[in-house]
């Protein structure tokens, strides 16, 4: 029989439930492998397949949660087999469809994350890589792995659930409630359903205090002034007001850009000889760098925990018109190397800004060794610096 009855499930409805089942129960198990499976060089390729997988197979369920609803709205719904039980209906009913709403805000938090970040094992054919209108934007990526993880609480907490009921009606009251489901069994006298609201109700309670959770109490605080701006450093030169300090690189062959939210600059220019000096301190515990940010910040590349600062220090010597060079030696992770930034500086008064920058390779500094070649992380480390600074009275 393809159509529920009041009494049975029918073949669509089974199908729809025991594939997106496996399939949830598979991409739990791959996330959790995911997350605690080390990053290195050794593991890069199988993190790759694994999440690719996780996406793909979190895609696919987000596909059939949409067929499964569609059928289910077009067909009867079998009666509860003990009615008289008010509490376990209810639990049971608020139970179902928090397990609907989990299909769909799960697979699209994932969605989201995927769309709002770069890089990293992209979602496989016949699915796109993004949602539209999603920006590539850490703080959404961020917002959405929040979400994200908090849904997969909720949801492996009412599979449990689930699965515990199904358990208790098959051994303990032995009445059919899980053979409906399993082969079609019909089971239970024609009823009428108890009132949905309640339980609808209490399931839009539980997301909203999962989801506001997400988003308030466990999402990062967030420092505006802190993130955007950094402690001005009062010299005899000029003193940085306003400024960021960028890093491009590419994974899996895509870009990804981020930078240092805390930096320092300490300068000396001479506006008729067009020469000076700069010092540059930089705190490489708070780089952010998208998906890879962790791996970025291990020991493999920027080894923040045992470097926790990286010094710029040169001299600048004016090329021609707006142009000009600083040129001196770049210290991180303990190597230091010649490095020569370009850029454009226009003074206006006492109000200079700079936008400029250069590209290191990342194997001078002895990074990500066990990375060989640009299949996974590419050698170039583009850095790009925009600073307006002033020169006190």
């Amino acid at each position: 029989m393809i159509s529920n009855t009041t009494a049975s499930y029918g073949r669509v409805a089974r199908f729809f439930h025991w594939s997106i089942a496996l399939l949830v129960l598979s991409d739990i198990a791959l996330g959790l492998i995911g997350k605690f499976t080390p990053r290195s060089g050794d593991t890069v390729a199988f993190l790759q397949l694994l999440y690719s997988t996780h996406k793909t197979i979190g895609v696919t369920i987000l596909a059939l949660a949409v067929l499964r609803v569609g059928w289910a709205i077009s067909q009867p719904r079998p009666v509860p087999l003990h009615p008289e039980r008010r509490l376990e209906t209810f639990a049971a009913d608020t139970a179902h469809w928090v397990l609907y709403a989990a299909i769909f805000v799960l697979p699209l938090s994932g969605w989201v994350i995927h769309s709002a970040e770069v890089g990293f094992a992209p979602i496989w054919w016949p699915f796109p890589q993004s949602l539209p209108f999603i920006p590539k934007s850490e703080r959404l990526a961020g917002a959405a792995a929040n979400v994200h993880w908090i849904a997969g609480i909720v949801l492996a907490t009412m599979v449990a659930a689930h699965i515990g009921g199904a358990i208790n009606h098959a051994l303990i009251d032995r009445d059919g409630t899980l053979a409906r489901m399993w082969n079609g069994r019909a089971a239970g006298k024609a009823a009428t359903h108890p009132g949905k609201t309640a339980s609808v109700l209490a399931a839009i309670g539980i997301w909203t205090f999962a989801i506001g959770g997400a988003l308030t109490v466990f999402g990062p605080a967030h420092n505006v002034e802190a993130a955007s701006q950094f402690p001005a450093k009062q010299t005899e030169g000029w003193v940085v007001q306003d400024g960021s300090l960028s890093i491009t690189i590419k994974q899996m062959g895509a870009e990804v850009t981020g930078g240092f939210a805390n930096w320092q600059a300490e300068i000396e220019y001479d506006e008729v000889t067009r020469t000076g000096a700069v010092k540059t301190v930089i705190d490489t515990t708070s780089l952010t760098l998208g998906s890879v940010t962790d791996q970025a910040k291990g020991p493999e590349f920027f080894d923040v925990a045992a470097h926790d600062t990286a010094v710029f220090q040169g001299n600048i010597v004016q090329i021609g018109g707006p142009k000009h060079q600083a040129s001196g030696s770049l210290t991180l992770v303990g190597q230091s190397v010649s490095v020569t930034l370009d850029f454009d500086l226009e003074v206006t008064g006492r109000t200079a800004k700079a936008s400029g920058g250069t590209v290191l390779d990342r194997r001078d500094f002895g990074m990500g060794m066990a990375y060989p070649d640009e299949s996974s992380v590419g050698f170039a480390v583009e850095v790009r610096i925009e600073l307006v600074a002033t020169k006190p009275e």
